[in-house]
């Protein structure tokens, strides 16, 4: 026969055990967003084993993993660095999830590149245009990798597959297959690194998403909508949106799809928008001074 002190002492033992599951749950999801958007939230093992995303963009269910360690400050100063996202010489040990998802247009050229002036970069989308005035002077291996992926119709006809709605304020977009894995065959340096900036990305920047090893930046960029107090200046500036952050602002509003498996309880900071923002199309301008 159970007395009122053992009923008690279960009873306590119980919401200690719950507060436990929590306070672990807390703690995988803070490790899930400060580990290494790359979103998108793994290690460049030949392959990029891993996605592409923003510092706090991680996720442990395969998607982009963002940047713990520093990338490569910048491309060089000459010429850009086209490396191939699948090495020649990679392993069966490689992510094969890497593979499947590039969509291969061929590399831009190598040599030629702007690299004075800026661009504007205008996205077409299902929730209205999009402008970013794109600065080619100072980060042009990115201006020439969005003017030729754009000039291949690369980024035409997808989705923006991720929104963070904690710690960091970002739109991900760029990955043509959703995945959080996609990107064509090449990646490239960082550039243009807000070193010394505080915020170092705050409301309006567009900048590139990463996997957090050197040069694995390829075609996925996200839009911060909201001032980001803390991420470090690990992610190549591409520029500025000059029109429709108010879209992109909307679309935070109306949160994000429920992930069960990601977000046990509780409503979710992070996963594909609600309101689909699909690019019907993206075009860059030429350089202007």
């Amino acid at each position: 026969m159970t007395t009122n002190r053992d009923r008690q002492r279960a009873a306590a033992r119980v919401r200690l055990e719950r507060e436990m599951a929590v306070r672990a749950e807390q703690s995988r999801v803070r490790r899930r967003r400060n580990t290494t958007i790359a979103a998108g939230t793994g290690a460049l093992i030949v392959l990029l084993a891993a996605a592409w995303v923003v510092v706090a963009l991680t996720s442990d269910n395969g998607k982009q993993n963002e940047a713990a360690a520093e990338p490569s400050p910048s491309a060089t100063a000459t010429h850009c660095d086209w490396l191939p996202m699948v090495d020649p010489s990679a392993s069966a040990s490689a992510d094969p999830e890497v593979a499947k998802n590039i969509k291969d247009v061929g590399k831009p050229p190598a040599t030629g590149e702007a690299r004075t002036g800026s661009q504007t970069m205008t996205l077409d989308t299902s929730v209205g245009t999009i402008k970013v005035d794109v600065d080619t002077a100072h980060a042009p291996c990115t201006a020439a990798s969005f003017t030729y992926l754009a000039s291949k119709k690369f980024f035409d006809d997808s989705i923006c597959h991720r929104l963070v709605l904690q710690n960091v304020y970002v739109l991900q977009c760029g990955d043509p297959f959703a995945s959080g894995y996609g990107g064509p065959s090449y990646r490239f340096a960082e550039e243009n690194l807000p070193t010394g900036k505080r915020p170092a990305y705050g409301e309006g920047v567009v900048a590139m998403a990463n996997n957090g090893q050197p040069a694995s930046t390829n075609s996925q960029f996200f839009i911060v909508y909201k001032d980001i107090a803390e991420l470090p200046a690990n992610y190549t500036v591409v520029g500025r949106v000059t029109e429709g952050l108010d879209l992109v602002k909307k679309v935070a509003e109306a949160g994000v799809v429920a992930d069960p498996s990601a977000e046990p309880s509780g409503a979710p900071s992070e996963g594909k928008p609600k309101t689909e923002v699909r690019i019907k199309s993206l075009t860059m301008s030429a350089p202007t001074p």
